[in-house]
């Protein structure tokens, strides 16, 4: 019986000894995984810093580089304004440059900010394009006419810059009202109103004569009786469909010579039932909202002229 105790407490104490050791390893080898845990996190650390550090660096050199461009891209810019010839080149900017890529690129970067400058200044007058005369002493106006997107005639004033502003030549249309113009729009305290009123008058003419023109180009069964040099009378004979193929004479007045579409018109024919129908109020309203040369297209296709 003894013999067996004492096998059976040996048993029981090697098996706690085992047990411990176990645990003892287990703790051991949890606490070598917690190490290393800590030592990516370090080492992760140290690279996020490392990365961050770089990305600063490169920011700073960006930044360095780009003052650099900005401060040679001034020089060369007030180089440019200096000469008053902002693109040719002179002899204060070829020694700007070194005939490497980074020197051309600067200077059609200089050239390109000159540009946007002027645009702006171009626009903030109203888009008029201004020259300088007589050494400062006065300046060119152009004035440039469109229609639908087509330039036509461009008209110039120049402009004695003395302690009164006075209109020196010019080639603005005689039937054109300047001197009225130059007194109603007070040219001396506001210029820009002078000039956006006088622009009103020529592109309004403009427009007129090139319906006219258009007219006379595309609808060759219209007859232009009769139009005087401004274009606010404009008299048109119409021929009319049918078994008699009668006349009507449409007569368009533009009392407002700043617009481009009349403001009244006025159609005759033998057949007064006919001019007086639905069809022909239409017409009427049409020619006094559209266009000359549309409207007639749109009377073509109704069958109202020939």
């Amino acid at each position: 019986m003894l013999v067996g105790y004492n096998v059976l407490s040996n048993l029981k104490i090697y098996i706690s000894r085992g047990v411990l050791g176990h645990l003892k390893m287990l703790e051991m080898e949890a606490n070598n995984l917690e190490l290393k845990q800590q030592e990516l996190r370090q080492r992760g650390r140290q690279e996020e810093l490392n990365a961050n550090l770089q990305a600063l660096l490169s920011k700073r050199d960006q930044l360095k580089a780009e003052i650099k461009a900005n401060t040679s891209l001034q020089k060369m810019r007030t180089l440019l304004d200096q000469t008053g010839v902002p693109y040719e080149r002179n002899e204060d900017v070829d020694n700007l440059e070194d005939g490497s890529d980074n020197s051309q690129l600067l200077l059609m970067m200089a050239r390109h900010t000159q540009l946007k400058d002027l645009l702006h200044a171009h626009h903030l007058i109203g888009g008029y394009d201004v020259l300088q005369t007589r050494k400062g002493k006065g300046v060119c106006v152009s004035l440039a006419t469109a229609y639908e997107g087509v330039y036509l005639e461009t008209y110039n004033l120049e402009i004695d810059l003395g302690s009164n502003l006075r209109i020196c030549r010019h080639n603005i249309p005689p039937f054109i009202p300047l001197e009225r113009l130059v007194t109603q729009g007070n040219m001396q305290t506001d210029i820009r109103d002078f000039l956006d009123t006088l622009s009103q008058y020529l592109n309004a003419y403009a427009g007129r004569k090139q319906q006219l023109h258009l007219t006379k180009e595309i609808h060759s069964s219209v007859q232009v009786a009769e139009s005087n040099a401004l274009c606010t009378i404009l008299v048109l004979m119409f021929t009319i469909p049918g078994e008699k193929a009668e006349a009507a004479l449409c007569t368009l007045q533009y009392a407002d010579h700043t617009q481009r579409l009349p403001t009244r018109v006025n159609i005759e024919s033998e057949d007064t039932a006919l001019v007086s129908s639905p069809q022909w109020k239409k017409n009427q309203a049409l020619l006094l909202e559209t266009p000359l040369h549309t409207a007639l297209v749109t009377m073509k296709k109704t069958g109202s002229i020939a």
